[in-house]
């Protein structure tokens, strides 16, 4: 079965931020919470642009500030590139 997209943001957060999987909840946020310094914000949207084959619009991507939000945030991005 194939990874949700919940999934797969958690699975990105864990291997750039190396954060415990206990710690990353939708209401983390991403510099306050899980200790993401800028350069990592920027490899985040990379990693994630990455592994969903989408292009964020960069300001947009950065200004998003937590889990719940980056993972709705990447499913209207994927819904708008892919159709789905």
């Amino acid at each position: 079965m194939a990874e949700s997209i919940e999934q797969r943001v958690h699975r990105v957060v864990r291997q750039v931020l190396k954060v415990d999987p206990s710690d990353i909840k939708p209401e983390s946020r991403f510099s306050a919470d899980l200790g993401a310094e800028s350069i990592q914000s920027v490899e985040l949207v990379a990693t994630f642009e990455e592994e969903f084959d989408i292009e964020m619009d960069e300001d947009e991507a950065l200004s998003v500030q937590t889990v719940g939000d980056a993972i709705e945030f990447i499913a209207a991005c994927v819904a708008d590139q892919h159709g789905e």
